[in-house]
């Protein structure tokens, strides 16, 4: 058996996959209600990286009472770990120094990135007690490697998703390192990402239910992690997923770069280049008019509810950025807003549908940029979750940018087991881990709503121009 966990910002999820198989064989997430981000002023984002750790415990306990109850005993051969992308933890030698600064936090902009390395160096300039202090700086799968195994470490793709790794010389950015100010002494030493990363200490094991020892063998960003439990390894392949946050990730054999960083290069899990292209405000917006228009209704019934709504929502328009700054965007922080509304026609119905269109419209501007420099997105390759539930949002993305969708029963922490199990050696290659993974469903465009899904685009492009 293979343990798997996904370190997200709404929620730690974990999975048990039996390596043989490929089945899932117990899947949970905690906590039930999304996991709280700290904003102490406009655009900072925040969170206690010790509520990631008790939420992978709660986790494990729940997977080996699923286990229990289905007459399975858990015999745990590696653990792999994925983990939401450029957050930083800053450790003292026994613990961290301060709340992580995660992804969507847009405090590092004005360093002219909003990665690992901006975040570091605004610690560095407005908190230089904790700066001082710093013994590593860590990611938040880093983070909980170092409370598996003791150990802090990295990997170089994840000093690349930091902006620490020079992707064109294969080595650390020396000069970004310098432009900031930045102490490399503070850079953990790299473990491969798949391979021994370290064992399970007795500390750990006694906390998880878990027997020492176990190695960690696996561990990755979020995206390229999904790309991986998506198959997506090769050159032309593409990966999207539509959670808090929105990624359309291709993966290239060639070095890509974007001199105005809409899109970003990073170090694949097999070591190729993979490009991301990132949208702050993705099921964060969905999550919202959750909470606040929908509460009384599922997420599927809202999905049913905007399906009774025609293609363009009778013109009502979201410019739906409003979870900091946006990179597509220039790093610009535009703000959510509505457009159109008129009380005697529109109901939550168009709301909803207008919200779900205008994610579809931010993914496919973002597209048309990879594709101006060379990376093609006319295949896409999702798990069947989150966002990729709404046929709205999906079929409108499918038509506007002619993109087939293949959609896949797979999730993060699914994929992280599978990786654990690449490293451990139980697969021969990576494409032997997925070898059965299974199509759930394929979208298509559609002709019939081309014309209604082009116009309703434009209307929001003209919007977005506005807004610049």
């Amino acid at each position: 058996m293979l343990l798997g966990y996904d370190i997200g910002s709404s929620s730690v999820k974990a999975s048990i996959v039996d390596a043989r198989t490929g089945t899932c064989l117990a899947t949970t997430f905690f906590p039930k209600q999304e996991m709280p981000i700290h904003s102490p002023q406009p655009g900072f984002a925040e969170q206690d990286p010790a509520q990631w750790w008790k939420a992978a415990v709660e986790c494990t306990h729940e997977l080996f009472r699923q286990l229990q109850a289905a007459g399975k005993k858990a015999d745990i051969h590696a653990i792999g770990i994925s983990y939401q992308m450029h957050g930083l933890v800053c450790m003292g030698k026994t613990e961290a120094l301060r709340p992580s600064i995660i992804w969507c936090d847009s405090r590092a902009v004005r360093y002219g990135n909003n990665f690992t390395a901006g975040k570091l160096a605004w610690v560095r300039e407005n908190e230089p007690e904790v700066y001082n202090r710093i013994e590593k700086i860590l990611l938040p799968g880093d983070y909980i490697a170092w409370k598996l195994t003791g150990d802090m470490r990295t990997t170089v793709s994840g000093l690349s998703e930091g902006l620490f790794w020079d992707m064109q010389h294969n080595c650390l950015n020396e000069s970004e390192i310098s432009r900031l100010h930045l102490n490399r002494s503070l850079l953990a030493d790299t473990v491969p990402t798949f391979g021994q990363q370290g064992t399970l200490t007795p500390t750990a094991a006694a906390e998880l239910g878990l027997t020492a020892g176990i190695p960690i063998t696996y561990r990755a960003g979020d995206q390229p992690n999904n790309a991986l439990s998506l198959g997506v390894l090769d050159d032309g392949e593409v990966a999207a997923t539509g959670g808090t946050s929105g990624v359309v990730y291709a993966v290239s054999d060639r070095h890509v770069s974007d001199p105005l960083n809409r899109v970003n290069p990073f170090v694949h899990v097999n070591g190729k280049t993979g490009i991301l292209l990132c949208i702050n405000s993705v099921g964060i917006l969905n999550a919202w008019l959750h909470r606040n228009v929908a509460a009384d209704l599922s997420y599927t019934q809202m999905n049913d509810l905007a399906a009774t709504v025609p293609v363009g929502s009778a013109r009502l328009t979201l410019i739906p950025f409003g979870n900091g700054a946006e990179r597509i965007l220039q790093n610009r922080q535009t703000h959510c807003s509505i457009h159109g509304l008129e009380f005697n026609t529109h109901s939550r119905a168009h709301l909803i549908r207008a919200a779900h269109e205008s994610i579809a419209f931010a993914f496919a501007y973002g597209m048309q940029v990879m594709n101006g420099l060379g990376a093609p997105t006319h295949l896409i390759r999702a798990g069947h979750s989150n966002l990729f539930l709404s046929p709205i949002f999906r079929q409108t993305l499918s038509t506007l940018t002619g993109a087939q969708i293949l959609l896949f029963n797979t999730d993060g922490s699914i994929g992280a087991a599978r990786g654990a199990g690449i490293g451990v050696g139980l697969y021969s290659t990576p494409r032997d881990a997925f070898r059965t993974l299974q199509l759930v469903d394929e979208v298509r465009p559609c002709a019939e709503e081309t014309d209604a899904t082009r116009e309703a685009y434009n209307r929001w492009m003209t919007l977005l121009d506005n807004k610049h």
